[in-house]
């Protein structure tokens, strides 16, 4: 793994340093460190990487709700695909999104059958499908955190400036501190720090995420993306419990800033507001979707079409809400690996390329 490094020699410096600090911890605490990554990119780097497997004993890294796949709750996945079933309809989708499953279907399924889905690369693709096809209706699935929901607010300006009348989102973004707020109220999360997403942090800042220490006195840091980044962000998260030291950490601080990114949140306060959001595994949580505005009522899909917020199941023996919640590791879910692979999925852990699921499945499943 350190061999891939552009300097090998500071990176088993880093993880010597990283190994003793969690050898620290464990006589400190009893028990191995628990930390966990809030984000998607960070699972897949982690798992790539073989870090979990080389702090085995010292310190347990699992992952959170960070894969807004993941999150979507099925609910939203039944109304996606209702979408796909509407005559006229274009749905305009990232490709993550199709071969979620749903209760008996899947986008991808549907465009099988012969609905016109679309996988596009940015939310601006999808305005220039409506502008190329008058007289259909195109609908964008805007699924993400505040990573991407500025760009899809940008997406609907321009559609309004351009006077387009067939464009619509299906808003289903999230924003992650409500979300960390209701997982640490659960009382059901036994962390001992957080590992918080750069890219959600380079908009937000990092000030949305001083409660975590100062309401429920547990470390969290802010990292970036590369292998040396995640270890030196577990090297400050070890600091911070041998130290008890419950601030919030910023490491990536060439990117985030405290006061984040005003542009970007400009862009978030003109386009939505918040509203209570439903999310796979945690249930309904007070303000923490992003809702178009009523001036932009004519851009959101659930307002054109009607459609109405239902409560959907989990599929027969799926974990992926336990192991969203930091509950369990992939490998504790029976299906997984057997009945639930990336080529036979039952849940949307195991289809997102940023999904604990999938990451396991791919990097480290002869390790467990």
């Amino acid at each position: 793994m350190l061999e891939r490094l552009n300097d090998p020699e500071l990176g088993r410096k880093m993880l010597k340093l990283v190994r003793e600090k969690a050898a620290r911890a464990v006589d400190r605490l009893g028990r191995p460190a628990v930390l966990m990554e809030v984000c998607g990119t960070h699972t897949t780097s982690i798992a790539r990487s073989g870090l979990r497997g080389l702090l085995k004993g010292l310190a347990e890294l699992r992952s959170g709700p960070g894969c807004p796949v993941c999150v979507t709750a099925a609910g939203d996945i039944e109304a996606m695909i209702g979408l796909a079933r509407i005559p006229g309809v274009t749905v305009a989708t990232f490709g993550d999104m199709l071969r979620v499953p749903g209760r008996d279907s899947s986008l991808e399924r549907e465009r099988a059958a012969g609905a016109r889905i679309k996988i596009v690369y940015s939310p601006a693709d999808a305005v220039e499908l409506a502008k190329n096809n008058p007289a259909g209706e195109v609908v964008f699935l805007g699924v993400g955190f505040e990573t991407t929901a500025p760009l899809v607010a940008l997406t609907i300006k321009q559609a309004a400036d351009a006077g387009l009348d067939n464009f619509t989102v299906y808003a289903a973004h999230k924003i992650m501190p409500p979300a960390l707020r209701s997982l640490l109220d659960s009382g059901d999360l036994n962390v001992d720090g957080l590992i918080l997403p750069g890219h959600v942090c380079a908009v937000t800042g990092s000030e949305p995420f001083g409660f975590i220490g100062e309401d429920y006195g547990i470390p969290a840091v802010v990292a970036g993306f590369t292998l040396v980044d995640i270890i030196d962000a577990v090297n400050a998260l070890l600091d911070k419990i041998l130290l008890k030291d419950f601030r919030t950490g910023n490491n990536y601080r060439w990117v985030v800033k405290p006061e984040g990114n005003g542009e970007a949140r400009r862009m978030l306060e003109d386009c939505f507001h918040t509203g209570d959001a439903a999310w796979r595994g945690l249930g309904m949580i007070k303000g923490s979707g992003l809702m178009i505005r009523e001036e932009l009522a004519a851009y959101d899909a659930r307002n054109k079409f009607g459609l109405e917020a239902s409560v959907v199941a989990e599929p027969p023996g799926c974990r992926c809400g336990e192991l969203l919640r930091g509950l369990i590791v992939p490998t504790d879910c029976r299906l997984f690996g057997s009945r639930c692979t990336p080529t036979s999925p039952v849940g949307p852990c195991m289809v997102s390329s940023e999904g604990a699921c999938a990451a396991y499945y791919r990097y480290e499943r002869g390790e467990v």
